[in-house]
């Protein structure tokens, strides 16, 4: 079955309307499930990569998780914080199956993006352009968490440059959200390090499957109705990939609960938002008055897409203080 749709809504909502009519049960070692087979799902716009939905809009961690990939980290400590259900997985605060460094350290020594760039830059019609997350070793060592995702594919075609993901297994309610915005971030800062323009995401997933305790929520999405399509600002020129340990750094100090001004750690407004969304979900945990603090931020944003969610975590309780670790990994 192929969906297609502009936004990553367009293709929620039909393939959840498929998965909640079309699932077959199943069992899994996570739970019973419904699940369908041999799914390709095809965006025409990625940058509508956040859901305009209450139920499954979730920039705040999924930024977190982008840039826990990034960073190469395997870490607990890192991405608890944005996404807490890795502590089922994580053995001795380590995620065995952690994307980061596959990414940046494959076999401790390739850096697959930068691999990636120079075949492109070589042979630009290449289709050997692929990024390995899945190993053999997973399965033989039997590793209590492994990658969902088995490769990421860059094509470059026409001065656009398309990403094709095959997957073994996706939760379709956690996990798909994710997964379409960090991939698609991953293939704009790609297409940008090459100096072209984005192409489709396209998506292949051989398991795609909800879990039964997520039906009744998946309902509620799909009641909604389709959402407006409104896509992220697109990506300023230059290499992206330049700041990442800049951003990185931002965020460690956010975790440690710094007030920073955002304009003031990146001169261009895009990538000043990006830290804007950092410090909306931090100040939860270190802003006695984070009501406040968030209707600052959200002014300060220089683009209006992202202030429907602003306002949504203006209503979240504060958390109580706790004492973070700092995870420079």
């Amino acid at each position: 079955m192929e969906i297609e749709g502009a936004s990553l809504d367009a293709v929620l909502h039909r393939l959840y309307r498929e998965l909640l009519k079309h699932g077959r049960s199943a069992g899994g070692t996570r739970g019973d499930n419904r699940e369908m087979l041999g799914v390709s799902l095809r965006i025409h716009n990625p940058r509508a990569r956040i859901s305009r939905s209450e139920n499954r809009g979730k920039p705040f961690s999924a930024f977190g998780e982008l840039l826990w990939y990034l960073s190469g980290s395997d870490t607990l400590a890192f991405i608890k914080p944005y996404v807490a259900r890795y502590a089922d997985d994580a053995v001795h605060g380590i995620l065995e199956g952690a994307y980061g460094p596959r990414l940046t350290r494959m076999r401790d020594r390739i850096d697959q993006f930068a691999s990636v760039e120079t075949l492109l830059k070589e042979r630009p019609a290449s289709k050997r352009a692929v990024i390995q997350l899945f190993n053999a070793e997973d399965i033989v060592t039997h590793h209590k968490e492994i990658p969902c995702t088995t490769t990421w594919q860059f094509l470059l075609r026409d001065g656009l440059l398309h990403m094709s993901v095959t997957m073994r297994s996706n939760d379709a309610y956690f996990g798909l959200p994710h997964d379409v915005f960090c991939f698609t971030m991953i293939q704009e800062m790609m297409a940008r390090r090459l100096g072209v323009e984005m192409g489709e995401y396209l998506q292949y997933v051989g398991s795609m499957h909800v879990y039964e305790s997520k039906l009744d929520a998946m309902a509620e999405y799909v009641a909604e109705g389709v959402q407006q399509t409104i896509a992220m600002p697109a990506m300023p020129d230059g290499n992206p990939f330049k700041l990442i340990g800049q951003l990185l750094h931002v965020e460690q100090r956010l975790r440690a609960g710094e007030e920073l001004d955002a304009s003031n750690e990146m001169a261009d407004p895009y990538w000043a938002d990006i830290v804007r969304l950092l410090q909306v979900f931090w100040a939860r945990e270190w802003v006695e008055d984070h009501p406040h603090r968030l209707k600052q931020l959200r002014a300060e944003l220089a683009n209006s897409t992202y202030r429907p969610f602003v306002d949504a975590r203006m209503h979240l309780k504060p958390k109580p203080r706790a004492a973070l670790q700092i995870d420079t990994a």
